[in-house]
């Protein structure tokens, strides 16, 4: 075992948990999954992927890549950003999506799902498995982006009144609504 923490990290033992985070200890299985992570442990991990941009999120860290974000390394796991493209892949492997709870509710996340185990001890499929997050990740943000507004038309509209008002007409006003009183039931 790298640390000590690792043996007794678990659901039980949340207190501990972020003991593991600030001793740096490397990725390790427990009964409950991977139960910590570190930066530098991603760095190696992603290393034939290339150049990733790891940030502080949530209880762990947002992976990213040209600015995209497509992967979250979480307490309960590695995930990567899956879409209809992707996810019969991650189904093959036996994963599941990114599930959280609130106080009501189990809440799934299908757009991410756990990255399977055995990729974490080959780089070069793992990093296959990236491209494809990333991949996944560019496609989401291109449904994302609004779509241009009609111009045209607000300028038509500002033209046809601005030659109502050089023509000599005045623009219509509104005419003041008075307010009903409602009927007293005595």
């Amino acid at each position: 075992m790298d640390c000590f923490a690792e043996f007794i990290i678990g659901r039980r033992f949340a207190p501990t948990r972020w003991l593991a985070m600030t001793t740096r200890c490397r990725l390790s299985h427990t009964r409950y999954g991977p139960a910590a992570v570190d930066r530098d442990f991603l760095i190696d991990l992603f290393s034939d992927f290339g150049p990733v941009t790891i940030r502080r999120m949530f209880s762990g860290f947002g992976i990213s890549a040209d600015g995209t974000n497509f992967a979250l390394a979480l307490r309960s796991g590695l995930y990567f950003r899956a879409d209809e493209a992707t996810i019969a892949q991650f189904e093959a492997e036996g994963s599941t999506p990114f599930q959280y709870q609130t106080r009501a509710k189990t809440v799934t996340v299908n757009s991410y799902w756990q990255l399977p185990a055995r990729l974490f001890d080959d780089s070069e499929e793992l990093s296959v498995w990236a491209r494809a997050a990333l991949a996944a990740a560019q496609r989401a943000a291109l449904r994302k982006r609004p779509k241009p507004r009609k111009a045209a038309k607000k300028a038509v509209t500002k033209n046809a009144v601005s030659n109502k008002t050089a023509a000599g007409k005045k623009p219509a006003s509104k005419k003041p609504v008075k307010a009903k009183r409602k009927k007293s039931s005595s």
